[in-house]
């Protein structure tokens, strides 16, 4: 796994020109969410096949609280089972927040947005970020938390305090939220973290990568670099590389629960938590 050559947009391309075989990776996305599949098929992916469904929490909402994060949860496994005709190797579920918050445990093998984030930050070695929210100061105060629980630290962050409404926040608005980060803070940091899967971000990720020279993470850009990665993985019996080891767990445990072999022992899926800040 090498750093972030340019930023992640250039990361991801990279990823994607050099894949060694297709994925196949399966999308479980909050029932209201647009951005994700507006944004996915924008990134011009070769190698990489996204297969959506969707989760319809119990509580019928779609402000982020417990009742939505738990709902997404529980209703995993049925979204997961409606793929189960695709042979995929990764499954992802869209929605960052339901990472960090805890709740109802997930199926074997399904990794958050959350997670992802924090496979990104690890395959590059970023361990200094400062972090970029919509949601409500609480909310993004316990991802800064759990960031720093994972061994990453949050030199500063913004949020936009918001519980709902995540697709109509347009680029400037994400642009002048990272301008409300300490201008140190942002000087010291390794990257910015746009996290949420609800808002479109490519646009400003693009022009914040250009203006401060250091990789720009959003939640949907990890998902797709999660996916991609595993293209450049296609030997489980030779040495794992420290970095790999999130991907490899991930595609391993999700095969392992559908009856099928990998070559490595699914170590996550016999340790696993869902704690904050546990890579799944």
């Amino acid at each position: 796994m090498l750093p972030l050559p340019d930023g992640s947009l250039a990361t991801l391309a990279a990823l994607d020109a050099s894949a060694r075989r297709t994925v196949r990776a399966g999308l479980l996305l909050p029932w209201a969410n647009v951005a994700v599949e507006t944004e996915l098929p924008r990134l011009g992916l070769r190698n990489t096949v996204f297969h959506h469904a969707r989760l319809v929490p119990g509580s019928g909402t779609t402000a982020v609280d417990e009742s939505f994060w738990h709902g997404l949860r529980l209703a995993s496994a049925d979204a997961l089972d409606s793929l189960s005709p695709i042979e995929l190797d990764a499954a992802l579920l869209a929605c960052t927040s339901a990472g960090f918050t805890g709740g109802p445990p997930l199926p074997a093998g399904l990794i958050t947005a959350y997670d992802a984030i924090l496979a990104a930050l690890a395959a590059s070695d970023v361990t200094r970020v400062v972090l970029a929210t919509p949601y409500p100061t609480e909310v993004t105060e316990a991802e800064a938390g759990a960031l720093a629980g994972a061994g990453i630290e949050v030199l500063g962050h913004a949020s936009l305090a918001q519980d709902d409404g995540y697709p109509q926040v347009i680029t400037d608005t994400i642009l002048a939220l990272v301008d409300r980060i300490p201008q140190h803070a942002v000087a010291a940091a390794q990257a910015v973290v746009l996290s949420c899967t609800g808002w479109h971000t490519l646009q400003a990720v693009a022009e914040l990568e250009q203006r401060l020279r250091i990789p720009v993470l959003s939640s949907n850009l990890a998902m797709a670099l999660f996916a991609a990665r595993l293209s450049s993985i296609d030997d489980f019996s030779r040495p794992m590389h420290e970095a790999e080891a999130p991907y490899k767990v991930a595609q391993c445990t999700l095969l392992t629960a559908r009856g099928q072999r990998c070559g490595i022992t699914p170590r996550a899926h016999r340790d696993r938590t869902d704690r904050p800040g546990s890579i799944r």
